[in-house]
């Protein structure tokens, strides 16, 4: 074999010499880049737009982190409390309690914390924000003491500064402090504080060395004050009180000598007249409902990061000590609300599906020029505001309205009798229907306007009365256009809340005016994220079921 005859039987090459196979590969590669190019700003926007804040909104359906986020001291020594006995926690529990709601409290975080547990335990709101304001109290008694009864220089923010720095710094101490509060307060906490304890100093007093060190962290960075020219918050005197109770914590101050050791050793000959550290009374002193095992059990129960109590108040039950339970009866709401929304939604579709059809057969069977004119009124409702409409209906509908007055006249109502239309589920029928029925026209009008009308006159020809040769050849044609125009109006309905805020009363309204209270009204937007997603997921169940009874291939909008 020749070289020429090699050549002629290897591979193809492009000009430049490259492999044919490998020159089309990339030149298909780049056309595909430019593509996405193109189409990546509307991709997104799409993703920022629509899917972001769908996934937002599963997260936030069952994200429960405020507690543990609040409480996280709390919430580690409640881990081994029975919630579903009939005991408050022990002194451990609420000597966590304090130090975790004193740091919520200076973060302005406890008020929030009780407007999230009181969405599952009524009352426990205003005990968090009542307390909130006593904690200072409670730390008061040690700071009184040590001012008063032992040396008024532990009332001087310098002294303390100087005491509780020192060098080797401990810096898993102030590390532990600048996370607390970063966690409180949302922000990063690492600038610089011009504070770090000292070793020594927080191997002789670890709680008090904690909590001074949140004190400094907060100090410097939110208020962007200077630590060593303020005086410390209530709760390290609370927990200096506390240190200076345990076992052993009087000796080794007797060997400490770094800074403050003549004032420590002060504090410890006088220790016999140091009030007692009983963190358990002194909340029972800011309210007696510290003491209620309903409450701590609240704590308990949603003390989870991640909770499925979301879900389950949405379904009418709740997350008890002992897991889901049913809510009592006169609090089962939802599951009405939900049977309401889509019995309501069915409803309107097969109003509009009566009424839509027939104006959609005579747009598609008149003259161009009349059909563009009906059209023109088909598509007026579109011209004004919905808020309009809606009100229209309340004007026709009420006792006193058009339509009663109408009726009155005609004789066909007393007037002491008159018709109650609105702010029930009939006015909340009519008004959605009319808002709704261009939904329907739109798509039967376009799918009946593609079939040709010789198919009727045949039919007829071959013998079968107007009501057959529609029934037979004209109705089954239409179907695409009732089953595009009824998934439109229905998922459009199911998730109105305007009209049915409007006109719905009390017996009208929907799931949707329930998630709109909790988004703008109660702010429990974790049981609006799980009443949506509930919701989403019916509408996606009914999809896939008339997809797999009548499928979705055969809804056509025309042509």
């Amino acid at each position: 074999m020749t070289d020429a005859t090699q050549e002629q039987t290897g591979p193809m090459v492009a000009a430049d010499g490259t492999p044919l196979k490998k020159s089309l590969a990339r030149s298909l590669r780049n056309q595909k880049m430019r593509a996405l190019a193109l189409i990546a700003p509307l991709l997104i926007f799409v993703l920022l737009t629509f899917l972001a804040p769908i996934f937002d909104m599963l997260f936030r359906s069952v994200e429960n982190q405020m507690v543990s986020d609040t409480l996280p001291e709390t919430v580690a020594a409640l881990d081994s409390w029975d919630a579903s006995g009939t005991e408050e926690p022990g002194e451990d529990v609420f000597r966590a309690l304090y130090f975790d709601l004193f740091l919520a409290a200076e973060a302005k975080e406890h008020t929030k914390l009780g407007t999230r547990l009181n969405y599952e335990q009524v009352g426990i709101s205003s005990l968090f924000r009542t307390s909130g304001r006593s904690l200072d109290d409670v730390g008061e008694v040690w700071q009184d003491w040590l001012e008063d009864d032992v040396d008024e220089i532990w009332g001087e923010g310098s002294f303390w500064y100087d005491m509780m720095s020192g060098e080797p710094a401990d810096e898993a101490v102030l590390d532990d402090a600048r996370d607390r509060m970063a966690t409180l307060t949302g922000d990063s906490m690492r600038g610089d504080i011009g504070f770090a304890p000292g070793e020594a100093i927080s191997a002789l007093l670890p709680r008090t060395a904690r909590e001074y060190a949140a004190f400094a962290v907060f100090t410097a960075i939110e208020d962007e004050d200077v630590v060593a020219e303020e005086d410390p918050w209530e709760a390290v005197y609370a927990a200096f009180a506390y240190d200076l109770s345990q076992p052993g914590t009087a000796d080794a101050i007797g060997s400490y000598t770094g800074t403050g050791a003549d004032q420590l050793q002060a504090v410890v000959a006088q220790l016999d007249t140091m009030p007692p550290v009983d963190f358990k009374a002194a909340f029972a002193a800011i309210d007696q409902d510290w003491m209620s095992v309903e409450n701590w059990a609240a704590i308990k129960v949603y003390s989870s990061r991640y909770t499925s109590g979301y879900f389950l108040n949405a379904v009418d039950m709740q997350l008890g000590p002992d897991g889901p339970e049913a809510r009592p009866e006169n609090q089962q709401i939802y599951m009405m609300l939900f049977r309401r929304t889509l019995v309501m939604s069915l409803v309107i579709t097969f109003s509009c599906i009566a009424l839509g059809y027939p104006v959609a057969w005579l747009l598609a069977n008149l003259p161009a020029r009349r059909a563009n004119l009906l059209m023109i009124l088909v598509l007026l409702p579109f011209w004004t505001s919905l808020l309009v409409r809606t009100s229209a209906w309340k004007v026709m509908l009420q006792q006193q309205g058009v339509i009663n007055d109408v009726l009155v006249w005609l004789g066909i109502v007393a007037d002491d009798a008159r018709l109650v239309m609105i702010n029930n589920q009939f006015g909340t029928i009519v008004a959605m229907t009319h808002i709704l029925l261009p939904f329907m026209i739109l798509p039967l009008y376009s799918v009946m306007q593609t079939i040709p009308p010789s198919y009727l006159r045949a039919a007829k020809s071959l013998g079968a009365n107007n009501w057959t040769a529609f029934w037979r050849v004209y109705f089954p044609q239409s179907v695409p256009g009732i089953g595009a125009g009824s998934i439109l109006v229905f998922i459009l309905a199911i998730g109105y809340y305007i009209t049915p805020e409007l006109v719905g009363g009390t017996t009208g309204t929907f799931i949707s005016n329930r998630i709109a209270y909790h988004i703008s009204s109660s702010l429990n937007w974790g049981l609006a994220a799980a009443l949506g997603t509930i919701l989403l997921l019916v509408v996606l169940l009914l999809y896939w079921v008339y997809d797999r009874i009548v499928g979705i291939d055969n809804v056509k909008l025309g042509g």
